[in-house]
């Protein structure tokens, strides 16, 4: 039924892989849509009370898929659009609307993160209610170094204003270890036992009948809401497009079109090695 994701349903639970590890599960358009028809179906299903969410191989999930395509009329297409701040604003809402809905799925999502969650992973990951890392996960959002700014945001809600400026005025990346320490996730777990822990969790969780679940989760959103969280992903979505009209953003992008992306992530961090 999916080709990006896995879904395996039984004992109360939907355990959905995101399932592009050739390209460690980086977010395209159309691994987005099946995830977001895949949630909407589980939190329509009366047999599910829990959903968790992993990655398949080596990584949760690198990021959003910034691969340029590949003929000229569409890397022309791509940057005229990013060069039209208005454009980039509509294109930027719509990847904030995904990740609301996610936030707003009536069930409790557990992410079970392990190596790269970069960019968009942590985007997909910190709307998910409760995060299990495995301690050496590699978790950040360097694209703030020459890329632009996280299309949405949820990090001052988490850690607090300043490790999130730190986080976002670096670029750097932490483990899964030091993820926990700070608060950015609820526990951390060698690489191997990530599945047990997520699973066991999630068993727990599924002893409590949907209604309460959904009343419980519902009751701590609105809180975060009350606090500005839905109309920060709105602010988000349109401060990363005016970070796309940047010079430095668009030196990246001529370097990734005209050298390809590993050469142009080698210059984003070649100062921060």
């Amino acid at each position: 039924m999916y080709k990006f994701i896995k879904l395996n349903v039984s004992d109360s639970i939907a355990r959905i892989s995101l399932n592009r590890p050739e390209k460690l599960n980086a977010l395209s358009q159309e691994l987005q849509l099946e995830l977001a028809q895949c949630l909407k179906e589980c939190d329509e299903d009366p047999s599910v009370r829990v959903i968790t969410l992993q990655g398949e191989g080596r990584a949760f999930c690198a990021g959003y898929d910034i691969t340029p395509p590949e003929d000229q009329v569409s890397r022309e297409s791509n940057e005229a659009m990013r060069g039209n701040i208005r454009a980039d604003m509509q294109r930027l809402h719509r990847t904030a609307r995904f990740m609301s809905s996610i936030f707003d799925i009536s069930k409790p999502i557990i992410a079970g993160i392990h190596g790269h969650v970069i960019a968009g992973g942590t985007d997909l990951a910190l709307h998910c209610d409760i995060i299990i890392a495995a301690e050496d996960a590699n978790i950040g959002f360097p694209p703030v170094r020459s890329m632009g700014t996280p299309p949405t945001h949820m990090w001052t809600y988490l850690v607090g204003p300043q490790v999130a400026k730190w986080f976002l005025l670096t670029g750097d990346t932490v483990s899964g270890k030091k993820a926990e320490e700070m608060g950015l996730v609820l526990k951390s777990v060698p690489r191997s036992e990530l599945a047990s822990e997520v699973e066991a969790l999630a068993s727990k969780m599924a002893n409590i009948p949907w209604e309460l679940l959904a009343a419980n989760k519902s009751i701590v959103n609105k809180a975060l809401d009350l606090m500005g969280r839905n109309t920060m992903q709105i602010i988000a979505a349109e401060a990363d497009a005016v970070a796309h009209q940047a010079p430095v953003v668009k030196e990246f992008g001529r370097i990734s079109n005209e050298k390809g992306l590993k050469a142009a992530l080698e210059w984003r961090d070649r100062d921060f090695r």
